[in-house]
């Protein structure tokens, strides 16, 4: 079977699957629980520093968005980091961290952009034995209008600089967490690699409001009448996650630089997908806090199959694999021309692909009197629309052209491939590749 083993800057977990720092991570007992579950490690939620003491709201935390089958697409929080005291996480982390030494433990730490603060908490996270610390410089709420969080995590500056002192107060793998509420995730990323960070990690939540109680006219969730911005996660937020690590992964100032990849991974697959995309493992959290910590063994049987059946033997192996076909627009091959085919046989006759595409797209299916649908290859533009709408999966699909036939849409030749598409005259991005 293929080997789940993961070392991730020198930290070696049994599978790449890590609890993200969050509810799920805030004490002793779910932790143990999540690695008798099995879960390769864990970012203990985000410690602060010592002082006033951090009070959460004792209403409603979270916000949902739903699908219509009332699935968790999409979940808000409204919660801060931990509440408990900083010398009882820390006593928790050493305690558990000593009884389970195969598993990653790694701590989040949020304190005010004061080099003295850092200074005075890094010991003794140190103190505990665990693996690393990951600087919490996304969460977009709460934290964030004290200066921390996502307010340090938005100046590459700021990002620098705390990843200077924690390089130079803390001996063991700093992993940087990086915010998504941002234009170009590139520049905290590289500010973090100049720093010296060992690893970034993303993304964190997303800047939102879910949902208005339209009786109240107040924003869910709601305490006494009010609501606020809070962060969004869940599987709804994966595709942004997903691009946003695959610009750090294929952008040459930040190449080699480990991530640790977050944001909606519910299954094994989706883990796949991030790794593919060059994280080195990853974390989750909504999953977790939908389905309960034994989700895991789902994931790590499932991604042990899918290894095994694509001949991977480590996890290594498939980490950055799809990142060199991840490329810019003006490098698509636009001589690749592909058309819609519809399966008589597994059609159920909704309708769903006619509506789509004759009122909103290219007018390329045809409906008979008897309700049998085809393609109109000289209409059809291969958008995917009807692929996508269509509730039997498989049932429509996009076949290519072989080379020297004959577009019917626009009557051109369909080409050869190119060796080198980026030199290829009818490629816009040519000349900017040369």
């Amino acid at each position: 079977m293929a080997d789940l083993t993961t070392d991730f800057l020198g930290i070696k977990s049994p599978n790449p699957f890590w609890l993200a720092s969050a509810p799920p991570t805030d004490k002793e007992y779910n932790v143990r629980r999540a690695f008798e579950a099995g879960w390769g490690g864990v970012v203990w939620k985000t410690l602060g520093a010592e002082g006033p003491p951090v009070v959460n709201v004792n209403g409603p935390r979270y916000g949902a968005i739903y699908g219509a089958d009332r699935r968790l697409l999409g979940l808000n929080n409204i919660e801060l980091i931990t509440d408990r005291p900083l010398e009882t996480n820390l006593e928790e982390i050493t305690r558990v961290k000593a009884d389970y030494p195969d598993r990653a433990m790694i701590v989040s730490i949020m304190v005010p952009c004061e080099e003295q603060a850092w200074k005075d908490i890094l010991p003794r996270v140190a103190a505990t034995g665990a693996d690393g610390i990951e600087l919490n410089f996304g969460c977009p709420h709460g934290m964030s209008e004290r200066g921390m969080g996502a307010a340090v995590g938005q100046v590459p500056e700021y990002i620098e600089m705390v990843t200077r002192w924690c390089k130079q107060y803390y001996d063991k793998p700093v992993i940087v967490k990086l915010t998504p509420n941002i234009t170009d995730v590139r520049k905290p990323a590289a500010a973090a690699m100049r720093g010296g960070a060992d690893a970034v990690s993303l993304i964190n939540t997303i800047n939102s409001i879910t949902s208005v109680n339209l009786d109240t006219m107040s924003p869910e969730p709601s305490i006494d009448g009010k609501g606020s911005h809070g962060g969004y996660c869940g599987p709804a937020v994966k595709p942004i996650a997903m691009s946003m690590v695959s610009e750090i992964a294929r952008n040459p100032e930040t190449h080699g630089l480990p991530i640790s990849g977050i944001g909606g991974i519910t299954t094994w697959r989706d883990a796949a997908e991030f790794i593919s995309l060059g994280c080195g493992n990853v974390q989750v959290c909504t999953a977790a806090m939908t389905y309960g910590f034994k989700i895991v063994q789902e994931m790590i049987s499932g991604l042990s199959l899918w290894m095994d059946e694509k001949g991977y033997t480590s996890v290594e192996e498939v980490v950055g694999r799809a990142v060199p076909n991840v490329t810019d627009w003006q490098y698509l091959n636009l001589n690749y021309v592909a058309k819609a085919k519809i399966s008589q046989d597994d059609c159920i006759k909704c309708g769903r692909c006619y509506a789509a595409c004759e009122d909103t797209s290219h007018q390329a299916i045809a409906m008979s009197d008897d309700r049998t649908f085809r393609v109109v290859d000289e209409e059809c533009v291969a958008c995917n629309l009807c692929v996508d709408v269509c509730p039997v999966d498989g049932c429509i699909t996009m076949e290519p052209m072989a080379p020297g036939e004959v577009d019917p849409r626009t009557g051109k030749v369909v080409e050869k491939e190119y060796a080198n598409w980026t030199t290829h005259p009818n490629n816009p991005g040519a000349v900017a590749a040369e």
